[in-house]
């Protein structure tokens, strides 16, 4: 399956749909299988220690998930997160940023799953592991025509 939306479109769509944080996620790499995307740390995403928070975490695996739904998709791409698991493994390295590894287990019509392994920026050992569910509204509803 091609991609309905490359890099830059996304990055673009993501800056409209999301002004309040935009800045905090970069797509660093993106094709029909799968994406790579940042979280740029600041001192914000931080909690006592030091160390990423879990919530900021879960936002780039949120992210990146529903990244790639848009990416295969395209805007009229309304998805919603309607279940997620997130297993923390590792302490994740705090003042480096964390890039997530995503990739589709299945995109139907009604449902997307994704997978995604989060790293501390430079480590070849998973921080984090996310599985996400979201619902996609009916092709050719008012929802699905959003964007």
């Amino acid at each position: 399956m091609s991609l309905a939306m490359s890099r830059e479109d996304l990055m673009e769509y993501l800056r409209q749909i999301f002004p309040q944080v935009h800045r905090d996620f970069v797509v660093e790499a993106l094709d029909e299988e799968s994406i790579v995307m940042r979280l740029v740390v600041e001192d914000r995403h931080l909690r006592p220690g030091g160390t990423v928070s879990g919530p900021s975490m879960f936002g780039l695996a949120d992210v990146s998930v529903y990244a790639m739904i848009l990416a295969r998709k395209g805007r009229q791409s309304l998805a919603v997160t309607t279940n997620s698991s997130l297993d923390f493994l590792r302490k994740p390295e705090g003042g480096k940023d964390m890039i997530a590894k995503c990739r589709l287990l299945k995109l139907g019509r009604s449902l997307a799953v994704g997978d995604v392994l989060i790293y501390s920026e430079w480590s070849d050992k998973p921080a984090a592991r996310a599985t996400m569910t979201y619902s996609l509204p009916p092709e050719g509803s008012a929802a699905a025509a959003f964007g």
